[in-house]
């Protein structure tokens, strides 16, 4: 459901002031850390590392699209939309979250598109070329659980500055995988398979080095990773995937009956170690436990 206004307005009112304080150090780090975070409509510190980046590069055009958004309450550019007047399109595989957005308050007072759309390789682009982005996107966010290393890598229409993706961190910091493409493929809501979705930081990385971006920064919840193209790093120190990597605490795996399981890092690991995932640099798919 939509925010109520009021709660909206002490959301963002809470994020200026951490956003001050988060810009006002008189040395701005070179190297992004957890030091940066703050929440104000971001599911964990995402909205305090973005205001970080933006401060630090110039950036050309206000613009973003983001996948993945639910029905845009908590998201990585709801912030960069009302507090900063960005523009941009926000898609999700829901067309009833996609309705939600359309009769908000922020799809009339702000430039914001809202599409339903279920992404894959084969048509990301297309979507993008028909929501009119600017070739020249300023923020682009992918968190849809599950082929996200496959649609950035599929990506060519737009050059954002700034990628955010998500990465699962149950797949390690140093493996370069990433589920098998699957282009019919959705998260199951139940069982061990629930926590083997998506990609790791180090396959991520391995596509934005291939794309002209450095990694910046990873989110201290161990799910976000945030890459600058190369061409505006400007002063900013890239990281390795093992430094940016963090073990997520959060819990989300459920057992065959839908109850949280609450089960350990490492045994949320063991579970899922004969999953298949790909190799991004060998191309091999083997089971996720030997490439641990």
């Amino acid at each position: 459901m939509e925010l109520p206004a009021q709660i909206e307005l002490l959301r963002e009112a809470i994020g200026r002031i951490e956003e001050r304080q988060v810009l006002s150090r008189q040395q701005p780090p070179k190297v992004l850390d957890a030091g940066t975070e703050f929440k104000a409509f971001s599911q964990w510190g995402e909205d305090g590392v973005i205001a970080a980046i933006v401060q630090r590069i110039p950036i050309r055009s206000h613009t973003f699209i983001e996948f993945g958004v639910e029905t845009f309450v908590e998201a990585n550019t709801r912030y960069l939309l009302t507090r900063h007047n960005w523009s941009g399109t926000v898609i999700d595989g829901s067309a009833k979250n996609i309705d939600i957005i359309k009769r908000g308050a922020a799809y009339w007072r702000h430039n914001l598109h809202a599409r339903h759309a279920f992404i894959t390789s084969e048509n990301v682009d297309g979507i993008l070329k028909g929501a009119h982005a600017d070739a020249d996107l300023g923020l682009l966010s992918i968190d849809i659980d599950g082929n996200d290393y496959w649609i950035w890598k599929a990506i060519t229409s737009v050059q954002p500055q700034i990628v955010i993706c998500e990465y699962n961190s149950l797949f390690g910091p140093d493996a370069a995988v990433s589920i098998p493409y699957d282009a019919s493929f959705c998260r199951p809501q139940r069982g061990a398979q629930r926590m083997c979705y998506g990609a790791s930081i180090a396959a991520l990385h391995h596509l934005a080095r291939e794309k002209g971006y450095s990694l910046v920064a990873g989110n201290a919840a161990g799910n976000n990773a945030f890459f600058v193209k190369d061409d505006c790093l400007g002063d900013l120190t890239p990281v390795t995937p093992r430094k940016a990597y963090v073990e997520s605490a959060f819990r989300e795996g459920r057992d065959h009956g839908g109850a949280v399981t609450h089960l350990t890092f490492q045994e949320r690991q063991r579970s899922i170690r004969e999953a298949l995932v790909t190799d991004v640099r060998t191309h091999r798919t083997g089971p996720l436990g030997t490439f641990l």
